[in-house]
C-alpha cells in the first residue's frame, strides 16, 4: 500500500532526510519510530503530498505522490502531529464539515468511527478548541476518517496525551486494523513500537533497522547490564570513562552498559566501581528493549 525508495529531502544545508526506503503491506501498522529531528514528520509529509523529495519515489496505494496527488487526497486520512483543526468550531462543526469537504456525510461512514466518536458525542456542542488533550486526539482521528480512507498516516498522534489515553488510541488503531486499514504512525515513544507489526528505526533522517519489534531485540545479541549506584552522576561519569565501557545511558533508576568486548563481565564492572568508591552497587543482566537497540544502532551509526 506504501512504496518508498530512496526518498531524500533537504532544507539548504539540513538533510532532514536521506535514501530511505520501505514498504508497509495492506492492513498493517507501521511505525517510524525515533526522536525528534529524526525526519519523520518530512517523510510523512511527503507521502501526504504536501511536500515534495528532492531524490526517489514513493507510491501511496499505487499512486505516485506527485503525479497522483489529488487521487491520493481522496484515499488517505491524515493526521498531523500538531492538533490543526477549527478551534472556533464545535465537535459537531468540525466533523460535518470534513465529510463535506470529502463529499459525503458523517451518516454515511459512522459505522468507521463510531467507537471514538461516541466517547467525545457528550461534548459535540464544545468548541475544538476547550477541549482535552485526549479528546482532540479523538476528534482528529474521527474527522481523519470521516472518508473512510484506505490508508491512515498518523504523525505523533500520543504526544502530550496522558497515558491512559494513549493506550485507549492504540487500542482503537488495533480495531480500525482489523477493518482493513493500512496504518502508518510515527513515535518517539520506544515503547509504542511493541503495538507495531514492523518499525523502522529513524535518527537523523536515515533508518538504521527496518523489521518487527520482535525481531530486532532477538537481534541484539550483545551482552547487557544495569547498574544502579549511589551516586548516579558520579557513576555515570565513571562507568563512561572505564576503558572496557562501549555504551552507557541513563534507563530510568538506572545505566544500560555495554561492554566493547562480548566476554566483559558484570564482575568487571563491578570490580572498577569499587574501587572507584561506589557504594550500593547493583549490577545484573537484563534482556534488551526496543530502546536498547535503538541506541546500539545509534551507536554503531
Amino acid at each position: 500500500m506504501i512504496n518508498v525508495q530512496h526518498i531524500s529531502k533537504s532544507y539548504k544545508e539540513i538533510q532532514a532526510v536521506s535514501d530511505i526506503s520501505f514498504e508497509v503491506k495492506k492492513g498493517e501498522i507501521f511505525g517510524l519510530i525515533g526522536p525528534d529531528g529524526a525526519g519523520k514528520t518530512t517523510l510523512m509529509r511527503i507521502l501526504m503530498t504536501l511536500l515534495i523529495q528532492d531524490e526517489g519515489q514513493a507510491t501511496m496505494g499505487g499512486f505516485d505522490v506527485i503525479k497522483d496527488y489529488k487521487k491520493i487526497r481522496k484515499m488517505v486520512g491524515y493526521m498531523p502531529g500538531r492538533f490543526s483543526l477549527y478551534q472556533d468550531l464545535t465537535v459537531e462543526e468540525n466533523l460535518n464539515f470534513f465529510a463535506t469537504v470529502f463529499q459525503t456525510t458523517v451518516e454515511e461512514n459512522y459505522e468507521l468511527i463510531k467507537d471514538i466518536y461516541i466517547q467525545i458525542e457528550p461534548f459535540k456542542k464544545r468548541l475544538a478548541g476547550k477541549l482535552s488533550g485526549g479528546m482532540k486526539q479523538k476528534l482528529a482521528l474521527s474527522c481523519a476518517l470521516i472518508h473512510k480512507p484506505e490508508i491512515l498516516v498518523l504523525d505523533e498522534p500520543t504526544t502530550g496525551v496522558d497515558a491512559v489515553s494513549r493506550k485507549e488510541f492504540w487500542d482503537m488503531l488495533k480495531k480500525l486494523q482489523a477493518k482493513g486499514i493500512t496504518i502508518l504512525v510515527s513515535t518517539p515513544y520506544m515503547d509504542e513500537a511493541n503495538l507495531c507489526n514492523r518499525v523502522a528505526l529513524m535518527q537523523k533522517g536515515k533508518v538504521l533497522n527496518i523489521d518487527t519489534p520482535q525481531k530486532l531485540v532477538e537481534n541484539y545479541t550483545r551482552k547487557l547490564y544495569a547498574i544502579r549506584a549511589n551516586d548516579m552522576h558520579q557513576l555515570i561519569q565513571d562507568i563512561r570513562a572505564y576503558e572496557k565501557t562501549d555504551y552507557a545511558y541513563a534507563f530510568g533508576q538506572y545505566l544500560h552498559v555495554t561492554g566493547n568486548e562480548d566476554d566483559v563481565e558484570a564482575t568487571e564492572f563491578e570490580s572498577y566501581l569499587i574501587q572507584k568508591n561506589h557504594t550500593k552497587l547493583e549490577v545484573f543482566d537484563i534482556h534488551p528493549t526496543i530502546e536498547d537497540v535503538f541506541m546500539d544502532r545509534m551507536g554503531e551509526q
